[in-house]
């Protein structure tokens, strides 16, 4: 496990790849197996592979979606507010199972913030993806997340340039 959070890194460029249909199906596996509090699981995931359909949702926010027209998977990831006071903390741990997965599998990954952000000036996120998706108004929209084969390279962050500073230990 560490070498996979050695080495994940967020990446925004894909290759012109569709991700095979097994690989789709343990993503899926991944999210529902998330941990969530008391069992709860208030998560909804929509995968979206329908090339048009990325390409609305890479239209999302005013800046930081874009490479998700390029992905050759985009999951939005969901919950129903009313049935966990922790959803967005649920999301975020589906979410980074999901990531780690795909770069066990050799995909490349990264998460648009969705929640909190606006389209446009009279516009949040949230309703865009709602309306493109037709989502329910009880459904909020924490992130979404690309995936594809990378078509670009980054190295592990040092060892040596790891905030060290921000933990304290006895």
């Amino acid at each position: 496990m560490i070498d996979l959070l050695r080495s994940r890194r967020s990446i925004r460029r894909y290759k012109a790849k569709d991700i095979e249909p097994e690989k789709v199906e343990l993503l899926k596996e991944a999210a529902l197996r998330s941990p969530t509090s008391r069992g709860i699981n208030p998560w909804r995931f929509f995968f979206i592979r329908d090339r048009k359909t990325l390409e609305e949702l890479s239209r999302a926010k005013e800046s930081g979606s874009s490479f998700l027209k390029d992905a050759r998977l985009g999951v939005v990831v969901c919950a129903k507010e009313s049935e966990s006071d922790v959803w967005i903390e649920d999301c975020s741990i589906a979410s980074i199972i999901m990531h780690l997965t795909a770069h066990s599998l050799g995909l490349g990954s990264c998460w648009i913030q969705i929640r909190n952000r606006m389209h446009n000036a009279s516009k949040t996120s949230e309703e865009y993806v709602r309306e493109v998706l037709g989502l329910p108004e009880d459904l909020r929209v924490e992130s979404i997340i690309a995936f594809g084969y990378p078509d670009e390279t980054k190295p592990p962050v040092p060892k040596e340039e790891l905030e060290y500073g921000k933990i304290t230990s006895d």
